[in-house]
């Protein structure tokens, strides 16, 4: 099995994936909230969950947007 982090190591670990709330993603982009939940639970936004929490991943939809200008 591969080595497992202690708790003391995790925390000094920083995330480098830009995430941001679906609330806050919604008022970024200028929807409601309600719709932009509504999406990334059908799957049409990149989401994470941590712990109860759900985030829009950024980075992702930055790339997929990139993906498809230039496809």
């Amino acid at each position: 099995m591969g080595d497992i982090p202690k708790f003391e190591q995790l925390a000094s670990m920083q995330l480098s994936i830009p995430l941001m709330t679906r609330e806050s993603f919604a008022q970024a982009i200028g929807l409601p909230p309600s719709v932009i939940i509504a999406q990334s639970e059908r799957g049409y936004w990149p989401t994470v969950k941590i712990g109860k929490r759900v985030f829009v991943n950024v980075e992702l939809v930055r790339k997929r947007a990139l993906d498809a200008e230039y496809k």
